[in-house]
């Protein structure tokens, strides 16, 4: 495969790991079940709150119940890095979501999620998504702060 070839590619995919990033985020603010499940593998692995949840209908599941807490929510990625290794890559990213939860008041949360990603045939999907909180509280920010992770396992 000719450099120029490969670049291309490496180019390629990494749009395509940032749509997935994007896809996800779009799934939640529209709270489209079946869409946000298909972002995942089969076999993922999603962590929340220190709590690991193993395969693509315990996430689901897990992720509906997460869901049914809220009146509204959107979810805003902000900026991320990517490392692609062949058929494998990493990301890190950091959001921003707003929330109202039903007869609540509304909250910032504001974290970075540690990925990474598998290509299955001609697509790519999360194989492990691990959520880390930054803050947590009212958008004045008069929450709690969180210290950066040091483990991005």
């Amino acid at each position: 495969m000719t450099d120029s070839k490969q670049r291309i590619e490496a180019v390629a995919d990494e749009l395509a790991i940032r749509d997935l990033v994007a896809g996800y985020a779009d799934a939640v603010i529209r709270n489209d079940p079946e869409a946000w499940s298909e972002t995942w593998a089969e076999d993922a692995t999603w962590i929340v709150g220190g709590q690991a949840t193993e395969g693509r209908e315990a996430i689901l599941a897990q992720w509906n119940g997460l869901m049914s807490l809220f009146e509204f929510i959107t979810q805003l990625p902000q900026h991320g890095r990517v490392e692609i290794a062949g058929d494998c890559a990493t990301g890190r990213w950091y959001v921003n979501e707003l929330g109202r939860p039903h007869g609540g008041e509304p909250s910032l949360t504001l974290g970075v999620y540690h990925d990474r990603y598998a290509r299955h045939g001609s697509r790519w999907q999360f194989q492990r998504r691990r959520f880390d909180l930054l803050y947590v509280g009212p958008p004045d920010l008069s929450g709690t702060t969180f210290p950066f992770p040091t483990d991005a396992e």
